[in-house]
């Protein structure tokens, strides 16, 4: 792994920690690759020596001044900036192939239901659509394809993007 992969994982462990898609171990082993490929710093190194059966107690303590040491954004426990963040990081999962559409679907679904989260509610109505495929004329594959569009197009979508620095 190098420093941009490392890097890039961190940003994804903070977004989806955010929503409580992860737990804060993800956060730890996250901290550790950032060590390893050469970032550095004091909270960054508190962070990868967090026990693995602490993560939930001692992660929300560090996180804000690790993510900064490598600056990274923060964001708060279920709030919309991660939660923007958090589908962002799913879409590209999809895209890249390394998460099923429909996961991406029934996640928004279930985690922001409709009308709560602008960047998502496509998303939630696309699960509700492969709910009623049995009763129409698409297909589950059909409806993939519109999830694949949606994540695309929630990609180009701009947005704040956190810097790359160097250690």
């Amino acid at each position: 792994m190098n420093q941009a992969e490392a890097l890039s994982r961190m940003r994804d462990a903070a977004a989806l920690w955010s929503v409580d898609y992860i737990d804060a171990t993800e956060i730890v082993y996250a901290a550790c690759d950032l060590l390893v490929t050469g970032y550095d710093g004091t909270a960054l190194g508190v962070l990868a020596a967090v026990s693995l059966r602490h993560a939930d107690q001692d992660v929300p303590d560090i996180l804000h001044a690790a993510l900064a040491e490598v600056g990274l954004t923060y964001y708060e426990k279920n709030g919309t900036a991660g939660a923007e963040a958090a589908v962002r990081t799913l879409a590209a999962r999809v895209v890249a192939g390394t998460l099923p559409p429909m996961d991406l679907a029934v996640w928004a679904h279930r985690r922001f239901g409709h009308g709560t989260l602008a960047l998502a509610e496509r998303l939630v109505e696309l699960d509700d659509v492969y709910d009623c495929v049995e009763y129409s004329n698409i297909t589950d594959t059909d409806v993939d394809a519109e999830v694949v569009a949606e994540a695309h197009r929630i990609l180009e979508q701009p947005h704040d993007i956190d810097p790359s620095p160097s250690p």
